[in-house]
């Protein structure tokens, strides 16, 4: 039978499900499980690769939107999991909340980003599933099942590749609004990255560098998004980096009318944490994407390891982004117990070529436990993730008791996660 589904976001990759489905209550998601054996979850698309598939059935989370609910006593928000970062932003604003940090897409869902373990940047803030309060996830046998962090389930469930359940509803903590300045600097020297790593990623709440690898002596870009009135004012140059005269898109040559403003404007955190605005159009057009999130402490050795392999890189690379996260205690993240630092790839659409380079590149950084992100393309591998992921065998136990007849397991997690 031929997919109802269409493609992902970046049109890299065709699902192969038969059924589509787009349920607006938790009653209609148990219904559409009853009998089920193949299922899915799906967001936004914004996945590179297979992992929200199924042989059968895709539930679509889209309408899984219900109207946030706060808690002021409690600093949380309980919302739908189809919501998209950037509208739950909005409702928060408007009631003077904020959320700690957001990742550089507004566009995509609160259920999908949790689950692969996307994260945005701030050497103290932690990803966006270490956010989560709690869930609400249907099982494969109809039964809802509600976690509070302190269960002891809850750090396996949060990041959970969509294995356990379909999550309906998801609790986050959110803090007192709070505005951004964001300012970007240009060509800081890799000399100066080598022996002032902590300094760059600590002087705004949230760091982003940027490069092409095209000169590697040379970064491209660095944007540092300040808390106004909190963190220290931008400096007038950055270990060799000087202040960008105008906005800047990360990408060189392209104009910057998506992303968000720039040259020390204060504005709300949800106007700036994001590099892309939620209104316009976040890319440069088709894409990959790949992302290898390693230990602080192998940061260094791991962008010398990338840099040794410039010549290689660069002819299939739109942009390189480097960020930091604090670590968590959720099993299947990138910071799971480590302060990591993320190396982020966007690739041109060249899935061959890139699916090609990528054993190359994953060798060079896996002396520094590089984990891939699971919603990115990388070469799978189950031994390679239980040596750089150690609570996967506890995850796998976890799978098998709250799904036991692998209702949720697709291709893509028998050849990662959930090998048979």
């Amino acid at each position: 039978m031929t997919s109802v589904l269409g493609t992902n976001w970046s049109g890299n990759y065709a699902y192969g499900a038969t059924r589509i489905e787009a349920p607006a209550s938790v009653d209609a998601v148990r219904a559409l499980l009853s009998g089920a054996t193949a299922v899915r979850a799906l967001g936004t698309r914004h996945s590179f690769n297979p992992i929200a598939d199924s042989a059968d059935l895709v539930i679509s989370t889209e309408l899984l939107r219900f109207a946030p609910v706060l808690s002021t006593e409690d600093r949380t928000v309980t919302v739908g999991a189809g919501i998209r970062y950037g509208d739950l932003a909005t409702d928060l604003q408007a009631a003077g909340w904020a959320l700690p940090n957001l990742a550089s897409l507004p566009h995509i869902s609160v259920g999908g980003a949790i689950a692969t373990g996307t994260h945005g940047s701030g050497n103290a803030v932690p990803s966006l599933a270490a956010s989560v309060a709690g869930l609400e996830i249907v099982l494969a046998s109809g039964d809802v099942l509600e976690l509070r962090r302190g269960d002891p389930d809850f750090d396996g469930a949060v990041v959970s590749l969509g294995a356990l359940g379909i999550v309906t509803r998801v609790t986050l903590d959110i803090v007192p609004t709070f505005d951004i300045e964001q300012s970007v600097f240009e060509g800081l020297p890799f000399a100066a990255v080598e022996e002032n790593l902590d300094a760059i990623t600590g002087a705004a709440y949230s760091v982003s560098m940027f490069t092409t690898w095209r000169n590697p002596d040379v970064l491209d870009q660095v944007w540092l998004k300040r808390r106004a009135g909190v963190d220290v004012a931008a400096p007038s140059e950055l270990f060799g980096a000087v202040a960008a005269p105008a906005d800047r898109h990360p990408l060189p040559g392209i104009s910057a009318i998506n992303c968000t403003p720039q040259m020390g404007v204060a504005g709300a955190w949800l106007d700036r944490l994001p590099h892309f605005r939620l209104d316009f159009t976040p890319s440069n057009g088709e894409e990959l994407q790949s992302e290898f999130l390693v230990p602080r402490a192998h940061a260094i050795d791991a962008l010398r390891a990338v840099r040794a392999l410039a010549d290689q890189i660069a002819p299939l690379l739109q942009v390189c982004e480097i960020r930091t996260f604090a670590a968590d205690t959720l099993w299947l993240s990138g910071a799971y117990e480590t302060d990591a630092v993320g190396l982020h790839f966007t690739w041109l659409k060249e899935q061959a070529q890139v699916e090609a380079l990528l054993p190359t590149l994953e060798a060079a950084l896996a002396p520094f436990s590089a984990r891939p992100h699971w919603g990115k393309v990388f070469t799978p591998d189950p031994q390679s993730l239980e040596r750089v992921y150690p609570r996967l065998g506890d995850f796998r136990a976890l799978a098998a008791r709250l799904d036991p007849s692998r209702v949720f397991v697709n291709e893509f997690l028998e050849r990662t996660a959930l090998p048979r």
